[in-house]
């Protein structure tokens, strides 16, 4: 049953109360039409609880911006949405991908995540190619799909409004990576389902690396918020060579905006539940809000938090992976790379749900300290263990 306006309804009673189920919700279609964005088809999804989120089709279906009655989640960068034509992935010695940095989620992949880097070209059937140039986090979100379809369903009792497209990543005599993705949402929900499959539709041996650059803003991440984590070691830190305590951030709470601040990176090893599935929150306890993000260990078994509290640029990342935050190179000098066989494929999910309100949150916190305690310390020193992940160079 749909649950709307303190009431369960199914597809008859709603029938009843009006002529257009979108006058309770639904998802449409449009295309941007000013500024940067001009020309960008974007999937605006309503669920009719408050929640409200743009699926942005012509960036990889990445999702853009999230509310929830009224309140932002998702980040905007002072970027905005650009339309994929502005950028520019090799520019600025591979930081290029930067000035179309924006949204709620922002996926990296599909055969790099991380900073700029070189590495053999050892998938390449083409002599001219020794290396292969990698700028950051990879060129899947710069990438249009093809939408698959969109629309409202009723399945039994339960509505779902849902979408599904396809990106392309693709170079001749190099990787040729499907992205299929679906997205989904429930009549009256209040969750964001994510489900993701990643095909080598070529014939080569080809390198796949996954992250998820979920990115929240205020009034979620304001000063005294905090990660709630089942974090079983503080694996690494990028800022650990200035000190933890150089800029008086620690891993749990976030401040106020600072002018000049540095961003932080650090890497958790979470532990999963008895399901498999690993739980994260940020909450602001002050206003009662806040987002509860579950992936699958065996499918991301990575976790990175990024804290980049710069005035104007205020934002925190909570970011699975499928590899360590160390990178490409890191990853194929343990031999953890994942290659995938022609017509080989992995999966991804990953679910979204909005807290309201303080007895939600303190479910929500509960439930993930039941798996695991974290650190109460702000400065838990890094302990250098990188877990070998799924095994000495075997695939998952």
């Amino acid at each position: 049953m749909a649950r709307l306006y303190d009431s369960e309804h199914d597809a008859a009673s709603l029938a009843q109360r009006t002529g257009s189920l979108a006058a309770f919700g639904n998802v449409r279609l449009s295309t941007l039409e000013d500024g940067a964005g001009r020309g960008m088809r974007v999937l605006d999804f309503h669920t009719g609880s408050g929640l409200q989120f743009s699926v942005l089709v012509d960036r990889a279906m990445d999702i853009g911006a999230v509310s929830h009655k009224g309140r932002a989640i998702g980040w905007h960068s002072p970027t905005g949405f650009r339309h994929p034509a502005l950028g520019d992935y090799d520019a600025e010695q591979g930081l290029g991908w930067l000035r179309s940095f924006s949204g709620f989620l922002v996926t990296c992949g599909l055969d790099h995540v991380g900073g700029p880097e070189d590495v053999a070209a050892d998938s390449y059937n083409d002599p001219r190619h020794s290396t292969v140039k990698h700028g950051l986090h990879g060129r899947i979100s710069g990438t249009p799909a093809r939408l698959t379809g969109y629309g409202e369903a009723w399945q039994g009792d339960r509505c779902i409004l849902w979408a599904e497209g396809v990106s392309v990543q693709a170079t001749m005599f190099g990787e040729v990576l499907h992205l299929h993705r679906r997205i989904e949402a429930d009549l009256g929900g209040n969750t964001i389902r994510l489900t993701d499959r990643v095909v080598n539709a070529g014939f080569a041996l080809t390198p796949h690396m996954l992250m998820y650059h979920v990115n929240l803003g205020y009034p979620i991440v304001d000063e005294g918020a905090r990660l709630i984590a089942p974090i079983r070691d503080v694996v690494w830190a990028s800022h650990e060579g200035a000190g933890l305590t150089a800029q008086s951030v620690g891993y749990r709470n976030c401040p106020a905006p600072q002018e000049g601040f540095a961003e932080q990176v650090w890497e958790h090893d979470l532990a999963p539940d008895a399901r498999g599935t690993v739980a994260v929150a940020v909450v602001n306890d002050r206003l009662g809000f806040g987002l509860e993000m579950e992936t699958r260990k065996d499918q991301l078994p990575c976790f990175y938090q990024w804290q980049n509290f710069q005035a104007g640029h205020y934002v925190m990342g909570i970011e699975p992976a499928t590899h360590h935050a160390k990178g490409n190179q890191f990853a194929r000098d343990r031999d953890e790379m994942i290659w995938l066989s022609a017509g080989e494929a992995r999966n991804y999910t990953a679910h979204f749900r909005v807290l309201d309100g303080a007895a939600e949150i303190a479910k929500s916190a509960a439930r993930i300290a039941a798996v695991h305690s974290q650190p109460d310390e702000n400065y838990p020193q890094p302990s250098g263990n990188f877990a070998l992940l799924y095994g000495a160079g075997a695939n998952r």
